[in-house]
């Protein structure tokens, strides 16, 4: 709820205001607002999205690195969410006897059967262009193992979801913020 208090020579800027904001700086105005809350509200969400998923906060900003910035004529700010199952090795693996360990979605695990490093125990060789993934052999054959985790599912439940709703709802604050600014003191 927006109140409006006059003062002074208020009513002669409040009434410039309000020619001004029926010319079309009202579009501009709102469009502003919407592209500052929708940036606070993309990067809290990437910070969210990497501590409920267990991802680097290097990985949870590039999964929401893609938007689409409001303009006046269309008033919308638009989040992408990208990627798909996430490979183990994003999830601070570690090989162990057992099988390799890894933290997707903060709860550590042993992954057994899986591999990252080659060659018969204790004499464990890291191979370079195996790049720190994790393995797991079928027949002849090794295949990169990748957890349940995927960021786009994961971005509608739980903290992120609360993180982006939180977001959005500061829309109003900015709103206000721009109309007093463009009010020059005639609103309050």
């Amino acid at each position: 709820m927006l109140t409006v208090t006059i003062t002074g020579d208020g009513l002669r800027r409040f009434t410039q205001l309000s020619s001004e904001l029926g010319s079309g700086k009202a579009r501009s105005l709102y469009s502003r607002a919407i592209n500052d809350t929708g940036a606070k509200a993309a990067t809290a969400t990437g910070r969210a999205l990497s501590d409920q998923s267990g991802v680097s906060k290097k990985v949870g900003r590039k999964a929401v690195a893609r938007r689409t910035r409001s303009n006046p004529a269309t008033l919308a700010y638009e989040i992408r969410i990208k990627g798909g199952e996430i490979r183990l090795k994003y999830f601070s693996a570690r090989e162990t006897r057992k099988g390799v360990s890894a933290a997707p979605r903060n709860a550590r695990q042993i992954f057994s059967g899986t591999f990252m490093c080659a060659g018969w125990w204790p004499k464990r060789v890291t191979k370079s262009n195996w790049n720190g993934q994790v393995f797991r052999r079928a027949g002849d054959k090794f295949h990169v193992v990748k957890s349940d985790v995927v960021l786009p599912t994961e971005a509608t439940s739980g903290q992120t979801a609360e993180t982006f709703d939180r977001g959005k709802n500061a829309l109003d604050v900015r709103v206000s913020h721009y109309l007093r600014r463009l009010a020059g003191g005639a609103l309050s």
